[in-house]
């Protein structure tokens, strides 16, 4: 079985051409960190609720001062929680601190370095302020009942700390979408093994799941299955029982006399969509669907399987997350030369550094074989080379994809 390889253009849009943001959940607001808004808030409450001091110093009335130095009598304390329950009157003070609520009466605050005690225990401002200095006036932040955080926003350090002032214990927020991560071959063995001939030890799900984690997935470790079309089948049946929103598989889903995953998940019942990409690394990519699961067939090189994930797994859990899909591509300087492309869009791994004159320059690695993973690791961004494009020298510029 063969099929024409498709652009990775095309790929992608095909990929991600019905996926919306999937339901809505409520979590407490210290789980809510990472995610993303599914529906607006408002505030439950006014920020500042009453207008309080911003400094250290005393309530007054702008006017008592306005002639000063003036003495006045200090007639009590507010400290933040325990606002003074008087009034102030004429010629007189309360000790106010930040964060305390302004007492009637008073319409300024005279900042503490700016006053005098006196030996009576009178006041004596050195210094006249109009009225309003140094109070924050209630609803200065916020008022009850005001949109604070609209639908789709990622939920950062700033917009917990918002929702949780507005007085949110918990949010309303897009599910993460559940990422079953399933390595195929009998070939592979666990870290941490001691692998007999012809065996290696199995890396790709680890990356493979950091990044569906960082793409605000829920990634879960189905294990390894071996290359038997009976095992592939069960582990398929217990991914659909399980509710998955994607399937990944890592190895296996090309047709080669032991690539199992196509043959056997086609017999199941997945509409295959698409599985040979005209990209480099990472021509035999599936992707298919089997009911509300989507399945995407990984390649089974570490560079390949991660490079695929970064191009088609990333942007499929960002718009099933509810995130913006947004590849940073930027140009950058080339500090080696490149030969001319063939028919497949290359992503060669490189790294980068910044210029005193603030250019960005880009240097590949000169050995691409797509098992080096260890290159991958080094790698910030990966070089995009288009179908056909001719050689290029150093100096001249091509478009880069960052990684980091």
């Amino acid at each position: 079985m063969s099929g024409p390889l498709i652009p990775v253009g095309e790929a992608r849009e095909r990929l991600l051409a019905d996926a919306a943001p999937l339901g809505s959940e409520t979590v407490a607001l210290n789980d809510a960190h990472g995610r993303v808004l599914a529906a607006g808030i408002t505030a439950r409450r006014t920020q500042p609720p009453q207008a309080v001091s911003a400094m250290d110093g005393y309530a007054v009335r702008a006017s008592d001062i306005a002639n000063s130095p003036a003495d006045l009598d200090l007639i009590g304390e507010a400290a933040a929680g325990h606002p003074f329950e008087g009034k102030v009157g004429v010629g007189q003070t309360v000790r106010i601190f930040t964060g305390s609520v302004v007492p009637g009466g008073a319409d300024t605050v005279m900042l503490q370095e700016n006053a005098t005690v006196l030996a009576d225990g009178r006041i004596r401002s050195n210094q006249s302020e109009p009225a309003g200095r140094h109070i924050r006036a209630a609803g200065l932040d916020f008022k009850q009942g005001q949109s604070v955080l609209p639908a789709g926003t990622m939920i950062d350090a700033g917009a917990l700390c918002l929702a949780a002032a507005a007085n949110h214990p918990d949010l309303p927020v897009i599910r993460k979408p559940r990422v079953g991560i399933l390595a195929t071959g009998d070939e592979l063995l666990l870290p941490g093994s001691v692998p007999g001939p012809g065996q290696i030890i199995a890396s790709n799900s680890y990356g493979v799941a950091a990044l569906a984690r960082e793409a605000g997935g829920d990634p879960i470790d189905l294990g390894i299955v071996a290359d038997r079309e009976a095992d592939l089948a069960d582990r398929l049946d217990r991914a659909v029982a399980d509710e998955l929103d994607i399937l990944v598989t890592l190895g296996g889903a090309s047709v080669g006399d032991h690539d199992l995953v196509q043959k056997v998940f086609v017999a199941r019942g997945m509409e295959l969509d698409f599985w040979r990409i005209a990209m480099r690394p990472g021509k035999p990519l599936m992707f298919g669907r089997l009911g509300d699961m989507r399945i995407l067939g990984l390649p089974g090189n570490p560079v390949s399987a991660m490079v695929c994930a970064i191009l088609f797994l990333r942007p499929l859990l960002e718009k099933l997350g509810g995130r913006d899909f947004a590849q940073r591509r930027v140009p950058a300087v080339l500090d080696a030369p490149m030969r001319e492309n063939d028919r497949r869009e290359d992503y060669v791994r490189a790294a980068t550094y910044r210029a005193e004159s603030g250019e960005l320059h880009v240097t590949p690695f000169p050995v691409q074989d797509s098992s080096m993973i260890s290159t991958f690791a080094r790698s910030d961004a990966l070089i995009i080379r288009p179908p056909h494009a001719p050689s290029a020298a150093i100096g001249d510029t091509v478009e880069i994809l960052e990684l980091k």
